[in-house]
């Protein structure tokens, strides 16, 4: 389990041996180190989850960080895919890396979104500015299958700047 601690950018957590509760101990552990332990910004503005009435904003973030929407009824079930790249999010906020990664915002049918795209590694992490002082981290996640068409059409409504 301590191993995943030292995992980095673009490598992979190592879930798939542990069982329910020792992969949530696991991405526990990981997501107290990047979201709990440190503060987050991107370009200059603070991260914070988004609020959730009568929830903790915290362990909602970590739910859905880590499970994907499913079925008529929208569960949430665990999501590998989301799980083993936790670690990627606090890497992509920092933008540490130039080439492949596109930052555009677009106006959605909710409001003004923010997405920082690794196309080479299909992930994405998406921001909604609140104010000029900080973004809602709303989700990150790979992309596979539609959602890759659905990157690409927000690409090309891209708005001027990054907001």
């Amino acid at each position: 389990m301590p191993l995943n601690l030292l995992k980095t950018y673009n490598s992979l957590l190592e879930l798939d041996s542990f069982n329910e509760s020792e992969r949530y101990t696991s991405l526990s552990r990981i997501f107290y180190r990047d979201f709990i332990e440190t503060t987050n910004s991107f370009r200059d503005k603070a991260v914070k989850p988004t609020p959730q009435e009568g929830k903790t904003t915290i362990e909602v973030l970590f739910h859905h960080l880590t499970t994907r929407s499913e079925g008529k009824y929208h569960h949430r079930v665990y999501d590998r895919d989301r799980s083993i790249r936790i670690h990627w999010i606090k890497f992509h906020l920092q933008e540490k890396k130039s080439e492949s990664i596109e930052v555009f915002s677009v106006k959605d049918k909710q409001a003004i979104r923010t997405y920082i795209y690794d196309e080479k590694e299909s992930y994405i992490v998406v921001l909604e500015p609140k104010n000029p002082h900080f973004y809602y981290l709303i989700t990150a996640f790979y992309i596979k299958g539609r959602n890759r068409y659905k990157i690409e059409k927000k690409r090309n409504r891209k708005l001027e700047g990054i907001f």
